[in-house]
């Protein structure tokens, strides 16, 4: 065995056919010749009449079949098999396979025509051939999750303690609602387990989505493998209880009764089921935790557990995750985690994010038929323009003052605009905070707007309350003014500020942090003129 034959391989019936007549006249079937992209002129080992046929990889395509005078020709003069420009050519180093009779055959079988003996004793001999390589290939599929079928998958989740389930268990719908207070995509995993009251467990059988905006979704479920038969049909709205909290769902019910199911359970539905199962046994672990990371397409740059070497310990009961990710993506990730933690452990999921809050003044024509939903529009567009330019930054890039007037300007509907105060933050990758209480109204004092005491209320109103923008992903917020800069790197003053020329940084302490926009409503005051 050898890099060329480890792997199995579609055998098209035709190619077989092919193969097998070449021999039949004494010709050479398969002559392996590495590819380079420097050469276009390869010769045959031996003196050939023709070439029938070449295949090789091409295209990402493991089996792929040139054309003859469309990717090569064959010049028997030179006996030089030719690629030609503007045809297709095998990849780089891969190896590719030639056909060919010999000029001097020693082969008294000549006739392969369509129709003759030779011909029809070949096809024959194919077609067995190419139902052998269909069946190792279906045996060797059958031994995965993914591509089992029938019995074959039985065996496979059976490993895993799991069977199909059969018609004989109860089928519902469930509905799950979101929270008002969490915005963003909700991935409500396939094997979620829901129960009633009285400890009736129901799975449900896909993936669903809850997409920003959408109030609820509806789920298919079924009864679990403890409660068979008669013993899954409940009432309508008897399904409330999450065995495990989902963020940002709020509850869950069925508004139908369960029934009996009138199948049994199919090859995808015991796929979704056994990789739900597979999930929950390793849940927990911090390779279960470091893999939800890479899931969402993040970086896991530290881990802090109990049993962590002595720099690296946290707090009993408790993991503390340092990841790397766009502040967007930043919500899925964390819903993500708290799903694969086990049961009594506090994951804080931190990330080193530059947190800003623009005070913006707007200036919109007077119009006394605006109704008020019509200014909370131009609001919402305002922060939504703000978040635009924000999202199209990288880790590292700074914020710059013009980008955000360039913005501002493709709002509809608002005259003048004025940037008054910019408070900029940085997350305190989930330290947790010593500030006594006159710390943290200091804090607010210094982030407040000079001279508006109704912001300054609120500030110290909030830390009071321990609300901390909405944006931070756990732990303290550290202010930081020295991070609004003007255009030269010095401190900006409230003049460069109102005119447009600064710059928020993201590079802390020779770091390259990520920019996260963190406005609300009353951030932006709308003047009518």
């Amino acid at each position: 065995m050898n890099g060329n034959t480890a792997d199995l391989i579609e055998r098209p019936y035709q190619d077989i056919i092919d193969d097998i007549l070449t021999s039949v006249i004494g010709g050479v079937v398969n002559e392996p010749i590495t590819f380079d992209l420097n050469t276009l002129r390869y010769p045959l080992a031996e003196a050939a009449q023709d070439v029938r046929k070449i295949t090789g990889h091409a295209k990402g395509d493991e089996h792929y079949d040139f054309q003859k005078e469309i990717d090569f020709t064959y010049n028997p003069d030179s006996n030089l098999v030719i690629w030609l420009d503007g045809g297709t050519r095998p990849d780089g180093g891969t190896t590719f396979y030639v056909d060919y009779a010999r000029k001097v055959s020693k082969s008294p079988l000549t006739d392969i025509n369509v129709g003759s003996v030779s011909r029809t004793l070949s096809e024959a001999i194919g077609r067995e051939i190419t139902t052998v390589y269909q069946q190792i290939n279906q045996a060797y599929l059958s031994g995965f999750v993914d591509t089992a079928q029938g019995k074959s998958l039985d065996l496979v989740v059976a490993i895993l303690g799991v069977r199909r389930l059969t018609k004989e268990f109860a089928l519902g719908q469930v509905t799950f609602f979101r929270d008002p207070a969490v915005e963003g995509n909700i991935t409500i995993e396939d094997g979620t387990m829901l129960a009633t009251k009285d400890g009736i467990v129901f799975q449900t059988g896909q993936l669903s989505t809850l997409q920003r905006g959408q109030v609820r979704i509806n789920a298919d479920i079924r009864a679990t493998d403890s409660f068979k038969g008669d013993v899954g049909k409940v009432g309508s709205g008897a399904i409330t209880e999450l065995v495990q909290p989902i963020a940002g769902i709020s509850r869950a019910t069925n508004f139908d009764a369960t029934f009996l199911g009138a199948n049994d359970e199919t090859d995808d539905q015991l796929r979704t089921r056994a990789k739900a199962v597979l999930r929950a046994a390793g849940s927990g672990t911090i390779a279960a935790l470091a893999q939800a990371v890479f899931t969402e397409r993040a970086t896991l740059s530290e881990v802090k557990d109990p049993n962590g070497p002595p720099d690296k310990v946290s707090d009993p009961g408790t993991v503390e995750l340092l990841v790397e990710t766009e502040p967007e993506r930043f919500p899925g990730l964390k819903a993500r985690i708290n799903e694969t933690r086990a049961a009594g452990v506090y994951a804080i999921v931190t990330a080193p994010y530059v947190v800003f809050k623009l005070k913006i003044v707007a200036e919109i024509t007077h119009d006394a038929n605006q109704p008020q939903s019509g200014k909370a529009k131009i609001i919402d567009d305002i922060i939504a323009a703000i978040q635009s330019y924000t999202d199209g930054l990288a880790s590292g890039d700074s914020a710059k003052g013009q980008g955000f007037i360039d913005s501002l300007k493709e709002v509809k509907n608002v005259n003048n605009f004025t940037i008054k105060d910019i408070t900029t933050w940085i997350t305190d990758l989930g330290k947790a905070s010593s500030d006594t209480t006159v710390d943290i109204v200091m804090k607010a004092i210094e982030s407040s707007p000079p001279g508006e005491l109704d912001a300054l209320r609120k500030s110290i109103d909030d830390a009071l309350s321990t609300q901390a923008p909405s944006a931070v992903p756990a732990g303290q917020l550290v202010v930081r003014k020295d991070l609004v800069k003007d255009l030269s790197g010095n401190q900006a003053t409230d003049n460069d500020i109102e005119t447009g020329k600064f710059q928020i940084t993201t590079n802390v302490d020779g770091n390259k942090w990520w920019l996260m926009l963190d406005m609300e409503p009353a951030d932006v005051l709308l003047k009518e003129v």
